[in-house]
């Protein structure tokens, strides 16, 4: 006999303004405890010192995590020119220093090398794996820890605020796994200096935003549970730039015993332009019953819906 879950079955995402200080973990565990939910996890993790939004989603919305991790996020950040450390932030130790301080506008002319697709090397303390451990865990243990670049994209690069000769505060709207510390250690090299991240919010990761955010401090507050439902985000909300299209309750039964459907009805126009402007990839859809409640994810393709991802909603 299977072991009944222990907690309630919460579905949905809450939108968290991560205080510094804690792990990505830490709030999700608090979080979770919070509406006694059964499963939850989050969209991107933060470093204990960053704040802003991290995306934890409970139950179902835990289906939908790998496209709201795909999703762009936008940064603003300080660097402090001048000293390198050993986690490329705050919190690790000097092991590097230059007098060189770079001015606004070399700064300025040294941002269109960082945007659109580039390659970059994460840092020596991250979350990346060597041959299946954390790279942040052999770095603590003091071995040398060689990672292999990858690529990366950056779509925007500011210069919000120039402090002093030694701080520049920058927002970026980058892709799925940039390092802001990685690249305050690259441009910084670039201009001849060092340079490390002192300060780190995430302002957006995809459709979360800092106006849907509320904080531990504010939920912990929220006494009864009606209220802190209110805070609590549809199961689709990550799904914002996935097309979604209705089906019948006899293909909605198909769809949920993991078997294809028949594009048709409303469907099929919609379904038609979507594979007419697909790639080489099968174009990835919402299906939502007739109510508007969602169904799958699923690829379309040789006219059919074909599940990937079934909610028991």
């Amino acid at each position: 006999m299977a072991r009944r879950p222990k907690g309630d079955k919460v579905d949905g995402w809450l939108i968290l303004d991560k205080p510094a200080g804690l792990t990505s973990t830490d709030c999700v565990t608090r979080a979770k405890r919070f509406f006694n939910a059964q499963k939850a996890g989050h969209a991107g993790t933060l470093d204990p010192m960053a704040t802003g939004i991290l995306a934890i989603a409970f139950g179902e919305a835990t289906k939908t995590v790998p496209y709201a991790m795909d999703a762009e996020k936008v940064y603003r950040f300080t660097a402090r020119w001048g000293e390198a450390t050993t986690t490329d932030d705050a919190e690790g130790q000097v092991i590097a220093t230059s007098d060189v301080r770079p001015t606004p506008d070399a700064v300025l002319l040294a941002l269109p090398a960082f945007l659109g697709w580039t390659e970059q090397t994460p840092p020596a303390f991250s979350a990346v794996k060597v041959d299946g451990e954390r790279a942040y865990d052999l770095a603590r243990e003091g071995e040398q820890v060689e990672l292999k670049s990858r690529p990366a994209f950056i779509r925007r690069l500011e210069i919000v605020e120039s402090r002093s000769v030694n701080e520049t505060v920058f927002e970026m709207t980058c892709g799925k796994g940039v390092y802001v510390r990685a690249f305050v250690r690259d441009i910084a090299r670039r201009l001849g200096t060092h340079a490390h991240v002192t300060e780190l919010r995430r302002l957006s990761v995809g459709a979360f935003t800092e106006a849907r955010a509320i904080s531990l401090a504010a939920l912990s507050e929220l006494t009864y549970s009606d209220a802190a439902n209110l805070h609590l985000h549809p199961v689709e909300t990550a799904l914002d730039d996935i097309p979604a299209l209705a089906i019948g309750e006899a293909d909605v039964a198909k769809i949920r015993s993991g078997q294809a459907a028949p594009v048709r009805g409303t469907a099929f126009s919609t379904a038609e332009a979507l594979l007419e402007d697909a790639g080489d990839e099968p174009p990835v859809v919402l299906l939502k019953s007739s109510s508007g409640k969602p169904v799958a994810m699923a690829e379309l393709k040789l006219g059919s819906f074909h599940p990937l991802r079934v909610f028991n909603l």
